[in-house]
């Protein structure tokens, strides 16, 4: 308990100092001259961030995105948009920061920096079809005869070009757009976050839906954000506070433990 405490007031200081100490014409300086954190969402990527029936951005993404604007002081603000325009955006200070399912990957890190990991996931597999959905790895995938969808720019493309460059691609701007030609049986399969897939085939079982029994890869997520020092120091000393004091844990409880809110998506 006391622990607790002493984190929650740590947290407190740490968000006083940022308010007072932001240097002009820092990202930071804009937010709080704003008074509005922009966080770039794509809002189709449950449970990780998804969209209810009245327009609100729920999920594990919103609640950290959330819980870092209150200590900041600030209003928060969710830029939806199809994951391949995130990056885009973030470079363009359209938004500032990414909170979306993005995976750290050695190849954005040289463009933006990242704080995290904040959840582990790795690629599953959504298939209507039983056989495939026992398969143990993506190579045995790599054939002429399977079509396999992949969300546009993601890791998930780069998984299916990397391990089964045999199988015929179709990226998707959506997952929507992606799940639509699944139910249509105009793919054998969807590869995108295992999170994804577990949620996706519990909540269309009716349909036959059926998840991959295991994860396929190594992902770490992280919160992607552009070169500003107080900043990235900020974001990484309050994420290692909200895992230390047991909430980040209880935050994903909420979204992979719990299936009421399933109702409430559009």
């Amino acid at each position: 308990m006391r622990r607790v405490l002493f984190i929650t007031a740590l947290a407190a200081v740490l968000a006083l100092v940022f308010v007072t100490s932001a240097p002009a014409g820092s990202i930071l300086d804009r937010i709080l001259q704003r008074g509005e954190l922009v966080v770039g969402i794509t809002g189709t990527q449950p449970p990780l961030n998804a969209t209810t029936k009245d327009g609100k951005i729920i999920g594990l993404d919103a609640d950290i995105a959330k819980e870092i604007a209150i200590r900041m002081g600030v209003k928060i603000h969710f830029e939806t948009m199809p994951f391949a325009k995130l990056l885009p955006a973030l470079h363009a200070d359209k938004v500032d920061m990414i909170l979306s399912g993005m995976t750290m990957t050695s190849e954005r890190n040289l463009k933006v920096a990242f704080i995290g990991p904040y959840y582990i996931s790795g690629k599953g597999m959504l298939t209507k079809t039983q056989t495939i959905a026992t398969l143990q790895a993506a190579e045995s995938l790599n054939d002429p005869q399977f079509k396999l969808a992949a969300l546009k720019a993601s890791t998930s493309q780069s998984f299916v070009e990397k391990t089964a460059p045999q199988a015929k691609l179709v990226t998707a701007k959506s997952y929507d757009e992606a799940l639509g030609l699944l139910f249509e049986d105009k793919i054998d399969a969807l590869i995108a976050d295992y999170p994804f897939c577990a949620f996706t085939a519990f909540r269309y079982q009716e349909k036959g839906l059926v998840a991959g029994q295991s994860r396929l890869s190594f992902e770490p997520l992280g919160i992607a954000v552009k070169e500003d020092t107080l900043l990235i120091n900020w974001l990484n000393n309050y994420m290692k506070m909200l895992d230390g004091s047991g909430q980040l844990q209880k935050l994903g409880e909420r979204w992979f433990k719990n299936s009421s809110w399933i109702k409430d998506l559009r």
